[in-house]
C-alpha cells in the first residue's frame, strides 16, 4: 500500500521521463525540418494543405475585405462625383467659349466681306518626330525624321502643341535640322498680344529668350504673351512664342526684357513643321495685261 506523495511502483511507469520525451520530439522536429529543407519531400503535402485551407482563409478574410472594399467604393464614388461635377462645369465653360468663338468667327467673316479682305490663306504642314539633339554642345538644335522628300523647306517654322519651338535651318532628303528658339543665333519677329507692339525676340541660352531693341518706355509688362507677327513671311501670325518674365528699365536707351518660351522647346518629341503662307499671285496691272496680250 503506497502513501500519498510517494512515487508509483515501477510496474506503473509509462515510458521515459517528460524531459526525455521533449528532447526526443525536438530532435525529431529538427530532423524533419532539415530533411525537408534539403529534399523538399513535404512540398506535396504542404500544397495539399494550402489548397484545403484556402476556403477557410478566404472565409476568415471576407469580413475585412468587405469593409475595405466598401470604404474604397464610397471613397471612389465621392471622388468620381466630384470629378463629374468639375467636368460638367468645365464643359459649360467650354461650351460658352465655343459659342463666343463661333460668334467672333462669324463677325470676323462678315467684317472681312464688308472690307473686301481675303480670308485666311492656307499653309502646308508636316508632322515629324524628334530623333535626337545635335552633337554641338554650344548650340540648341534637334534633328527631325522628315526632310525634303516630305515637303519640308528651308526656313519652315516648327511648332508643338503649345507654341513655336524653332525653325528649319538645314535639310536633307529624309532628315531636317531645327534650330531652337533658345539658340543664341536664332531670332523671330513677334508682337505683344495685349497691345500689338512689335519687336524681335532673340535666343538667350539657358532656356530663355530676350526681347531686344525696344525703348525703356515700351509698354511691355511681366506676364505679357508674345506671338508671331507674321511680318517676315516665314511664321504664320498669331502663334504663341514666349511669355515675359522680367523687364529691366535701368538702362537709358533700351529695356532688357527676358522671356520664357511657351512651347516645349527642350522637351517636345512630336512637332509640326509649318510652311509659309501660300500667297496668291499679285494682280496684274492694266499695262502689264496689255503687254502680255500684245506678246501673244
Amino acid at each position: 500500500m503506497s502513501l500519498i506523495g510517494h512515487n508509483a511502483p515501477p510496474i506503473f511507469k509509462r515510458g521515459p521521463a517528460p524531459t526525455v520525451r521533449l528532447m526526443l520530439y525536438v530532435s525529431a522536429a529538427l530532423a524533419l525540418l532539415v530533411t525537408d529543407l534539403k529534399f523538399r519531400y513535404l512540398e506535396v503535402m504542404r500544397q495539399a494543405v494550402a489548397v484545403v485551407l484556402y476556403p477557410v482563409e478566404r472565409a476568415a478574410a471576407t469580413p475585412a475585405d468587405v469593409v475595405l472594399n466598401a470604404a474604397t467604393y464610397f471613397a471612389t464614388l465621392a471622388k468620381v462625383q466630384k470629378e463629374n461635377g468639375l467636368l460638367r462645369r468645365q464643359q459649360l465653360r467650354m461650351a460658352e467659349q465655343l459659342m463666343r468663338h463661333d460668334q467672333l468667327a462669324q463677325e470676323n467673316s462678315r467684317l472681312r466681306t464688308l472690307l473686301g479682305m481675303r480670308t485666311d490663306l492656307p499653309a502646308r504642314s508636316v508632322a515629324a518626330d524628334v530623333l535626337y539633339a545635335a552633337h554641338d554642345p554650344f548650340t540648341r538644335k534637334v534633328i527631325l525624321d522628315r526632310g525634303s522628300t516630305h515637303g519640308i523647306v528651308l526656313g519652315d517654322a516648327v511648332v508643338d502643341a503649345r507654341g513655336v519651338i524653332g525653325q528649319i535651318t538645314r535639310i536633307h532628303p529624309i532628315q531636317a535640322e531645327v534650330t531652337l528658339l533658345t539658340d543664341k543665333e536664332q531670332a523671330i519677329p513677334i508682337a505683344v498680344q495685349r497691345n500689338g507692339l512689335r519687336g524681335v525676340v532673340f535666343g538667350a541660352g539657358a532656356g530663355q529668350l530676350e526681347l531686344r531693341y525696344l525703348p525703356a518706355t515700351a509698354d511691355v509688362q511681366p506676364g505679357d504673351t508674345l506671338v508671331t507677327s507674321g511680318l517676315d513671311g516665314l511664321y504664320l501670325p498669331g502663334l504663341p512664342v514666349a511669355r515675359v518674365i522680367r523687364v529691366d528699365r535701368d538702362t537709358q536707351a533700351f529695356a532688357r526684357i527676358f522671356c520664357l518660351p511657351i512651347g516645349g522647346v527642350e522637351q517636345s518629341t512630336q512637332v509640326l513643321v509649318m510652311g509659309r503662307l501660300e500667297l496668291p499671285p499679285p494682280p496684274m496691272s492694266e499695262a502689264s495685261a496689255e503687254v502680255s496680250g500684245g506678246a501673244r
